[in-house]
């Protein structure tokens, strides 16, 4: 085998890689909202779960990116556990339209279809409306031009008889049929699925071998088992530094696919024979067959064939057993109890894999809704300095605050450095408008921080000179003031955490309103109480520090708000 041939096996290897990723990318581009909406709103129970995983995964033809949406969802509570396996379930149905549009490619003539697709998509790249649609045929083209040269330069290959002497050797060496050659094939599909991180190169790679006859179909059908595994350990890898609701869902997407192959491997001979019946295919037909060339080209059909009947026919099965699956991963996946909020750790943000724009932010905006309840309990320790009298208890309370402060300022950080990154990619003038209104929401998120902890100081400071000391009426005001600014809190994370379409932005203008009037009020009572003596001057500016850093928070939030809704509050 020369070099050039192998760098042209690479080559298409990677032109079909590459066509995959850039066909989902554009459909996601194109109907990405629309999908998490199916996802969010169309799981009610186990069976409209399949079918949205199932729709979402045919759509956008990656199984991967589904899975991503759905552990991101179960991280928010948007979806339960149960209902998430439910979803993974539809999606091993939904990524079978993949083998079928390999099947096709194999069966048929492709490059009919391939070059006027790219001159179609250059045309519509350089129209900026339909950019996305030409991004959608350029990477349909590479699909099935790497899938075509693929299969010219497999069949090329065993042409050569010094070659397919050679690779026929290799195979047969495991003829057999015997459990331990079977469970070869199967550790192989695994193993290079997850080296390649890619089941649909592998999978056209096996219809090359069993299309001219190399490999046995039956060794195939073990490959594409091996698959079906292969493609979820790469899921469990990544999500191993994720939360523990994410990491459950990974298994879960893990223990089906084992399920099913333990339950595949136990019926293996009549399933298959039922397959190859269905098509057509005889197995017993070898190369001095006059029928030979013909059956083979079924080769391909049948391999697809297994892979949908198999995913079917598992989610048939256990889609009933969904309570106990759920059970077994919470078993197998039973963290420590631990105060998560007091480490400083990204959520719903993860590296390792690659992620379209739209999932990518559909992640940074779950991590920012917990960057900002985060800020919430923040405030609510300051509260809770304020009437803290133990000098033990308040040590303690001000050093969490002082660590939440450092917390914040490196979530600000880290979700900024993942925003920066997913902008260096081709994005839509949508996303890069929501990008530009996170990152201005982690600044002002992180600016609420920064008062929270000037507000501890300013306690801290009055704590630590024993002439200092508050009336029982600025402690009431104080209270009150601080109970408005937690509303505005409050207002800031509903509309964080849901859609902005459904929020009534009057109700932070009001509490916003509130918070100033009640501040110029304070402001007035103070000087009229320092003039009378009612307390010092000096009590009287630490006590008007914290009514204004709970004004300038007010402000802070507002901003956040304004961020989110892309208005401006004090013009609407």
């Amino acid at each position: 085998m020369s070099i050039l041939v192998i760098f042209k096996l690479l080559g298409s290897l990677s032109l079909l890689m590459f066509g995959m990723k850039s066909m989902s990318d554009a459909l996601q581009k194109m109907v990405g909202s629309q999908l998490r909406h199916v996802l969010g709103a169309k799981t009610t129970n186990r069976f409209t779960g399949v079918l949205s995983g199932m729709f979402v995964t045919a759509a956008v033809q990656s199984s991967t990116a589904t899975t991503v949406m759905t552990v991101s969802f179960v991280s928010a509570g948007l979806l339960t556990l149960m209902q998430a396996i439910s979803v993974i379930m539809g999606a091993h149905i939904g990524t079978t339209v993949t083998a079928w549009i390999m099947s096709l490619a194999f069966s048929f003539n492709t490059s009919n279809f391939v070059y006027p697709a790219f001159f179609l998509g250059i045309i519509l790249i350089y129209m900026k409306s339909k950019r996305i649609i030409g991004d959608f045929l350029f990477g349909a083209a590479f699909l099935f031009l790497g899938l075509g040269t693929l299969k010219e330069t497999g069949f090329n290959l065993v042409r050569v008889p010094e070659t397919a002497e050679a690779i026929s050797a290799f195979f047969a060496n495991f003829n057999e049929p015997n459990f331990w050659n079977s469970f070869f094939f199967l550790i192989m599909g695994t193993v290079l699925t997850l080296c390649v991180q890619s089941s649909a190169a592998i999978m056209a790679i096996t219809m090359i071998l069993c299309s001219t006859g190399i490999l046995h179909i039956d060794q195939g059908i073990m490959l594409v088992l091996g698959e079906n595994i292969g493609t979820t350990i790469t899921a469990n890898i990544v999500a191993s530094t994720a939360n523990t609701s994410a990491r459950r869902a990974a298994f879960a997407h893990l223990a089906i696919n084992v399920l099913g192959v333990t339950w595949a491997l136990i019926l293996l001979r009549p399933f298959i024979n039922l397959v190859c019946g269905l098509v057509g295919f005889d197995r017993a037909i070898d190369i001095s067959h006059p029928m030979y060339a013909d059956n083979f080209q079924k080769a391909s059909i049948v391999l697809a064939a297994f892979h949908s009947m198999f995913n079917i026919t598992n989610t048939l099965l256990l889609i009933w057993f969904v309570p106990q699956i759920e059970r077994f991963v919470c078993w197998a996946i039973n963290p420590k109890k631990q105060e998560e909020e007091e480490d400083f750790r990204l959520h719903f943000i993860t590296s390792g894999i690659m992620k379209t724009p739209e999932l990518s932010v559909l992640e940074a905006q779950k991590e920012i809704h917990s960057f900002a309840e985060r800020i919430k309990l923040m405030f609510n320790m300051v509260c809770e300095l304020l009437v803290e009298k133990d000098e033990n208890n308040f040590k303690k309370l001000y050093e969490r605050i002082e660590k939440y402060e450092k917390i914040s300022d490196n979530m600000e950080i880290e979700i900024a450095h993942y925003l920066n990154n997913v902008s260096d990619a081709h994005l839509s003038d949508e996303t890069k408008a929501k990008i530009r209104a996170m990152l201005r929401e982690i600044s002002e998120i992180e600016s609420i921080g920064d008062a929270c902890f000037n507000m501890a100081r300013t306690i801290l400071r009055k704590v630590s000179n024993k002439k200092d000391h508050f009336t029982e009426a600025q402690y009431a005001h104080l209270h009150q003031m601080m109970q408005l600014t937690e509303n505005a809190l409050e207002e800031m994370n509903v509309l964080m955490g849901g859609r902005k379409e459904s929020y009534d932005k009057n109700r932070i203008f009001n509490i916003e309103n509130e918070i100033n009037n009640y501040r110029n009020q304070l402001k007035s009572q103070n000087i009229s109480d320092v003039n009378n003596h009612v307390y010092t001057y000096a009590v009287g500016t630490i006590y008007m520090d914290l009514v204004n850093e709970c004004e300038r928070l007010g402000d802070y939030v507002v901003n956040v708000v304004e961020a989110r809704m892309g208005i401006r509050l004090k013009e609407a």
